[in-house]
């Protein structure tokens, strides 16, 4: 059976002030994307289909997609503002684009089979691939309106240089999620110790809770879902210039409505990612430790 790689590459990176997507960071050039494809292949998956904005995909195929040609399956899928259901209307003023339920939507006419998400600029570890292509091909591919997370410990999630946001789940005593939250401005303080800050005030978190990373596995039903959710979001948003549908929320909605049920995959692999500029030096320093391990090549495709 085949399985599908979703890796969601259309942000512009605000905070990291440029296209984190294509940043080099490996020791042969390699982009984190880069370690994601390698991992997915050898965890079993045989196609791979990036969602990106028009105006950037010449320099994406270039930088990224020719190498992968010959290793497998590649298709591009574009997030723009005006890729709606229904062509419904909306604020011309609008830049922002529309979330990651949108990313994920707009391959509907691409994905077939059981599937997995990803951001593009986070590096999740191989046996989290391993575990997510298991469970699609065990479950997933078998029946309908079950799905899976990947889940991480909060703590092993943070940006030593600023804030983050991040998806806080509740999981119940058989592994399935119950709600996941969205919450911004997690970050340590003193001691150690990780909270929500908002100006004074300060919300202690367990550094043990269990996080979404957008890590998502899912069957093609959940596109149907994901465009009945968009077009309501779109009714009370289509003028907000800023409003977006993220995947987690939906996925909240869903649990809660009964309409899907989601198994969280405890992952204890090693996640990096690039929030922030001053990340990538962790992340360069990361990877050449994982090289030198055995863990990776020092030269992904050669």
């Amino acid at each position: 059976m085949n399985l599908t790689l979703l890796v969601l590459a259309a942000g512009k990176g605000s905070r990291y002030g440029g296209m984190k997507q294509l940043d080099q960071v490996g020791p042969s050039g390699e982009t984190i994307m880069d370690y994601s494809v390698y991992d997915a292949i050898r965890a079993g998956f045989n196609k791979v289909v990036f969602v990106i904005r028009r105006s950037f995909e010449a320099e994406f195929r270039e930088v990224f997609v020719n190498r992968l040609k010959d290793k497998i399956q590649v298709e591009l899928v574009f997030q723009e503002l005006d890729n709606l259901p229904m062509n419904t209307p909306f604020s011309p003023e609008r830049e922002k684009p529309w979330g990651t339920g949108h990313a994920i939507w707009v391959a509907r006419e691409h994905i077939h089979g059981p599937f997995a998400v990803i951001n593009a600029d986070d590096f999740y570890g191989a046996s989290a691939y391993q575990t997510m292509a298991t469970y699609l091909l065990d479950h997933v591919a078998k029946t309908t309106e079950l799905y899976a997370m990947a889940g991480y410990q909060l703590e092993k999630t943070l940006s030593e240089h600023g804030h983050v946001s991040r998806g806080i789940c509740t999981v119940d005593d058989n592994g399935f999620l119950v709600d996941v939250k969205e919450h911004n401005a997690i970050q340590r303080i003193e001691g150690g110790r990780i909270a929500i800050v908002e100006g004074e005030r300060k919300k202690r978190l367990n550094p043990d809770d269990i996080v979404s990373m957008n890590f998502w596995g899912f069957a093609p039903d959940i596109f149907a879902k994901l465009e009945e959710k968009l077009l309501f979001f779109l009714k009370v948003n289509a003028n907000d210039l800023k409003a977006e549908f993220f995947i987690p929320k939906v996925v909240d909605e869903f649990i809660s409505s009964g309409k899907i049920k989601v198994r969280v995959l405890p992952c204890d692999a090693s996640w990096f990612g690039v929030t922030y500029r001053q990340d990538k030096e962790m992340v360069v320093e990361a990877l050449i430790q994982l090289v030198a391990s055995g863990d990776y090549p020092d030269n992904l495709w050669k």
